[in-house]
């Protein structure tokens, strides 16, 4: 016996009483509990759709969808990263390698000035401040998208949300190592304006790709990782 798209749609239905918001969870999940009651049934003929649904459901354990969310975020997570270590990659190839080497070229002998702490931290207050910025405008437009669609993404999330929460804390991570590893107004060695440098320049890079290239690249993304999703922005 094959399930009824009616009964396809109560499944999704299902899976948002369940706290399964992101479309893409929902439609992983409603295929495994669907083709699970289509084996049900086939021991089992006679018992109702609902109760097919319920001894599927408890396959799943005390905590319900919540060990399989925690896991394909997890999964979902690393992808994210992987997407940003691509575009990282083309960073160091030509054109954009001029740019990076431009970059640090700027920073290095700066790191080498009395002036050093006084900059960077300047550049780290702009990155939060900027960050704090571009995180409420992309929130907006991650709402925006939701009503109209009515669908939730679990990597439009990261792109727009999530990643970019991650990254408002990387400033200050970086004031924590500075204040642990170079404390006074020194001038910076040899070695630490190099680091400076080419933390400072990863830093930039970072800060552009997620705040920037990411969320404009969100919809080839998601048509790339989701084979639905192009179906149902047409």
């Amino acid at each position: 016996m094959k399930l009824t798209l009616q009964q396809i749609q109560q499944l999704y239905k299902f899976t948002r009483q369940h706290y399964v918001e992101h479309y893409d969870l929902q439609t992983e999940l409603v295929d495994h509990l669907a083709n699970d009651i289509e084996q049900i049934w086939k021991q089992q003929p006679t018992l109702s759709f609902e109760q097919a649904k319920t001894i599927s459901f408890k396959k799943f354990g005390v905590f319900g969808f919540m060990d399989v969310v925690g896991e394909r975020q997890k999964a979902m997570g690393k992808k994210y990263w992987k997407i940003i270590g691509r575009f990282i990659k083309e960073w160091f190839q030509l054109p954009k390698i001029i740019l990076t080497a431009l970059l640090f070229l700027s920073f290095y002998p700066i790191c080498k000035t009395a002036a050093a702490n006084t900059f960077l931290l300047a550049i780290l207050i702009i990155f939060s401040i900027y960050a704090l910025y571009k995180s409420f405008f992309l929130n907006k437009i991650l709402k925006r998208n939701f009503k109209q669609n009515d669908k939730k993404w679990l990597l439009e999330e990261m792109i727009f949300k999530t990643g970019m929460g991650s990254f408002m804390a990387i400033p200050v991570n970086f004031l924590n190592f500075m204040h642990f590893f170079h404390k006074g107004n020194q001038i910076y060695s040899n070695i630490e304006a190099l680091i400076y440098a080419i933390l400072f320049t990863i830093l930039v890079i970072l800060f552009y790709i997620v705040l920037e290239v990411l969320p404009k690249k969100a919809e080839e993304l998601l048509s790339e990782n989701y084979p639905e999703y192009k179906l149902i922005q047409l």
